[in-house]
């Protein structure tokens, strides 16, 4: 055999991972010593991979079933019901909880917004509090040193910081005559930051030998909660300031699909939708679609008319509340519109005469009844790889709160995208708000740009003082 035919079966021998003749030489002028530590490394690599990398290899059958939630029914209905079949029985338990929860939503939009506030900060706790209880029944056999703690913790400091941030934006007028407020919103996010990291060390010390990996699943899980609860619940905030009408049209948009595709599928669904959620079918996703639009359009024309639905809310320090006055933006002015000549013979109408946000109303509402489901298609592949059936038992025939808000979530971050994009523009009040926090020399350094700027635009006579 030549010396190029010698070294093309050695590189062959190495791809298959075998040794070739120049590699078995090599090894055997080795020291012994070398070899021994060689394979000792390779060994102690081979155990720690086989005890503790299991959870890498880890398929759905291996992970344990979460034990299941005990039925909280009222006995006063299950009574009721006890001579019906289990699929009339949850019809029946499913509807009165409804008109239940839709009444009490109603009472507390009556109550006003600050209630509203801390309806949608006790959700958000709610939620979180359901998803890290599944985390926790999971892995609980490995005995997790702080995991809940530091998971509650970190919930506390992502809430500081993004309540912090809408203190400083909403309420600069009060904050202003508080110095400790001062004090805390000019070295907010510093202070944030620092509280975090806190955290972020707790975690590292709390690190334990044969569980590393685990350890960082669950802190990943920890933050990838706070990311779909406490974000999400921000933004259903920040809407709610634009105005109430962009947090009660879209939240009752996905609530009217819910019902509506509910009651589509129970009377005449046939046709299954997705296998994530065997009981969703065409003929409810069709029907709750339709019926949804037209609910938020009509809703959208009802809410337009009043002022306490439309106009930002605003706190006012001299009454130190929040208000809702204003004169309605043209969104919320009616406006005549030509019908379309293809409706025109259908409807026999010239003319129309609309309110411009029920257009943007059907955006909406296509959104809440198209996309918004598939927020719970993703809670029902979530739930299925954890083998559960609700995340939690909190209202019978429904599940959890979050069963419930899955969908909200994901609407609450369209609409604030779609209010940044398409409605909201330059904010005056907000302007003036940061503008008298500034020093008294920024100020007129500020008024002297201005000036020159509106007289070289011709707004303003160069003789003219202010």
């Amino acid at each position: 055999m030549g010396e190029r035919e010698r070294k093309m079966l050695e590189l062959r021998h190495r791809a298959a991972g075998g040794l070739g003749p120049g590699a078995a030489a090599a090894r055997e002028g080795d020291g012994a010593g070398g070899d021994h530590e060689a394979e000792s490394t390779s060994d102690k690599e081979t155990d720690i991979d086989d005890k503790y990398g299991d959870l890498d290899s880890r398929t759905d059958s291996d992970i344990p079933e979460v034990p299941p939630s005990s039925d909280r029914t009222p006995e006063v209905l299950k009574k009721a019901l006890s001579g019906l079949s289990a699929r009339w029985k949850n019809w029946w338990i499913r509807g009165i909880l409804t008109l239940t929860m839709i009444s009490l939503f109603f009472l507390i939009i009556y109550m006003g917004t600050f209630m509203l506030m801390l309806l949608v900060l006790g959700i958000q706790v709610k939620c979180f509090h359901e998803i890290i209880t599944i985390g926790y029944r999971v892995y609980r056999s490995y005995e997790l040193p702080w995991f809940r703690t530091l998971s509650w913790y970190f919930l506390l400091c992502v809430n500081y910081f993004f309540y912090g941030e809408t203190v400083a934006d909403y309420f600069a007028t009060f904050v202003q005559r508080e110095e400790q407020l001062q004090f805390l919103i000019r070295y907010h996010r510093f202070i944030s930051f620092a509280l975090y990291l806190a955290g972020f060390c707790m975690f590292v010390l709390s690190l334990v030998k044969k569980h590393y990996r685990l350890q960082f699943y669950m802190f990943a899980w920890t933050h990838v909660t706070l990311l779909i609860t406490v974000t999400q619940s921000h933004l259903v905030i920040q809407n709610l300031f634009e105005g109430m009408i962009w947090f009660l049209v879209p939240i009752s948009s996905v609530i009217c699909n819910d019902i509506t595709a509910y009651l589509f599928g129970f009377f005449f669904g046939r046709t299954p939708l997705i296998k994530l959620s065997p009981k969703k079918t065409w003929e409810g996703f069709i029907g709750g679609f339709f019926s949804t639009v037209v609910f938020g359009f009509i809703a959208a024309y009802f809410l337009a008319k009043y002022q306490y639905f439309v106009c930002p809310i605003e706190y006012r320090s001299e009454v130190n509340s929040f208000v809702t006055e204003c004169e309605p933006s043209e969104l919320f002015q009616l406006q005549t519109y030509s019908v379309p000549p293809l409706l025109k013979r259908v409807l026999r109408w010239d003319t129309v005469s609309l309110y411009p946000f029920q257009i943007h109303s059907i955006a909406l509402s296509t959104f809440a009844s198209l996309i918004g489901p598939f927020g719970g298609f993703f809670a029902s592949g979530f739930k299925r790889a954890f083998k559960i059936k609700d995340f939690a038992n909190t209202i019978p025939g429904h599940g959890g709160i979050m069963d419930r808000f899955d969908c909200q979530y994901l609407m609450a971050t369209f609409v604030h995208v779609y209010i940044t994009s398409f409605i909201r523009g330059p904010n005056p009040s907000k302007v003036l708000q940061q503008l008298l926090v500034l020093q008294p020399e920024q100020q007129l350094n500020i008024y002297k740009t201005l000036k020159s700027h509106l007289v070289e635009k011709g707004l303003l006579q160069p003789s003219l003082k202010l």
